[in-house]
């Protein structure tokens, strides 16, 4: 198993749900934008979380997958500074998800909160499957599949990292604790030279006597640092630190970002159940159209009618594109009656081209060179199949189904 910082590594996905829109753009590819050149990202195509909900439209998971891959591109995600990949090509994610169900109690799979939530929203699916009861556990397989430290979400997704912390702390619970395991721990502090090892203990100490986080943090960058030591004695004293077992799944952390909402054309959040999104290659014509026939505030019918901002949809666009001089000037001239609905609209169409534009001109060069975009996903996939099955050797030595 090779050496993985667990906690410089991210990972995240999305559902293939067709051409993406500047809700996707501005809620989560700004942050992967931004994450890319942070951390270790691996960044999926979630393509069997898609048939969870809609396994009765297999027909368009195809075109989808490879439309939101574009659109992943065009927007600057980098193959070169994120491994991006299919969930489906790697069976790893399958079979880790099948060895955690061993585990994993019905009810922490029953308590989270989107299960319920999901069901009464898709009201119109039939959700009573084993698959979509299990979805979070799949999502926690996809996580440990690639000992990621770090899975950046919204608040209201915490409860997914949440069950995955606790399925891999019972995973070490249960097969962490080797025969002989203090005996080889204490042989492995022994190897870190006798100033090291004593400043290990003294941590270790602090930690589990007094709870001290600070000496945990600092014991793990210790650990980090040490060269002569085995990966898997580091793996030990990991766990031999926190009292429990040997470290073999990492728990991740939630990386909380800020969620940008992006408003839909009539001013509820965007999405396309809603139908008030534009797509992200959606043509210049198409796009200054929407935002003319937006509504505005009711009130104003009459262009000397002076309206109120907060009223209206076109005012959280504002708040999106324009700086605080055309924030005022909003504020100001539609109070006043100084300036019309249309006039409002003008500087939201330019930024809305303006940030369009660029995407659109790359989607089309990846649309008319559809090989280079599937070589970018095999290499991708290559690359984080290597690193799953790294995870699942060690899942199976730990098991005992490391057959010889």
């Amino acid at each position: 198993m090779s050496a993985v910082d667990s906690q410089s590594r991210v990972l995240s996905g999305m559902r293939p749900t067709g051409r993406l829109h500047l809700g996707h753009y501005h809620g989560v590819l700004k942050n992967w934008l931004r994450l890319q050149h942070e951390y270790e990202c691996f960044f999926f195509v979630a393509d069997w979380h898609a048939l969870t909900t809609h396994y009765e439209e297999p027909e368009k998971l195809e075109d989808s997958v490879w439309d939101m891959v574009i659109d992943w591109l065009a927007t600057g995600i980098n193959p070169g500074s994120a491994t991006l990949f299919i969930q489906s090509r790697i069976p790893e994610h399958a079979e880790l998800n099948l060895l955690l169900s061993m585990i994993t109690p019905l009810s922490w799979l029953e308590r989270v909160p989107s299960y319920k939530d999901q069901q009464e929203k898709l009201k119109e699916r039939d959700l009573s499957t084993f698959g979509f009861l299990g979805y979070p556990l799949l999502q926690s397989a996809d996580i440990l599949a690639y000992r990621a430290g770090q899975v950046p979400i919204g608040a209201d997704q915490e409860a997914h990292v949440e069950i995955t912390r606790e399925i891999a702390r019972r995973f070490n619970h249960l097969y962490g604790r080797e025969p002989g395991f203090e005996e080889n721990a204490e042989a492995a502090i022994g190897k870190m030279g006798r100033k090291t090892a004593n400043l290990y203990r003294k941590l270790r100490r602090s930690y589990l006597e007094q709870g001290d986080d600070e000496a945990l943090a600092t014991a793990k960058a210790l650990l980090k640092e040490q060269s002569n030591i085995t990966l898997g004695d580091q793996e030990r004293l990991f766990g031999y630190l926190e009292g429990t077992g040997k470290v073999i799944l990492p728990e991740p952390q939630a990386l909380l970002t800020e969620q940008s909402r992006m408003p839909g054309l009539d001013g509820q959040k965007m999405s396309k159940s809603y139908g008030n999104t534009i797509s992200l290659r959606e043509d210049r014509d198409s796009v200054a159209s929407k935002l003319k026939k937006m509504p505005t505030d009711p009130a104003r019918i009459r262009r000397n009618d002076p309206g109120e901002p907060e009223k209206c949809p076109v005012w959280q666009l504002h708040q999106v594109y324009s700086d605080e001089q055309r924030k005022d000037w909003v504020q100001t001239g539609c109070r006043s009656a100084g300036i019309g609905c249309l006039d409002c609209k003008k500087p939201l169409i330019e930024a809305v081209q303006a940030e369009l534009e660029p995407i659109r001109i790359e989607a089309r060069e990846l649309e008319n060179n559809p090989d280079v975009v599937k070589s970018i996903i095999s290499e991708g996939t290559e690359k984080a199949r290597d690193e799953a099955q790294d995870t699942l050797r060690k899942v199976r030595e730990a098991i005992g189904l490391d057959y010889r």
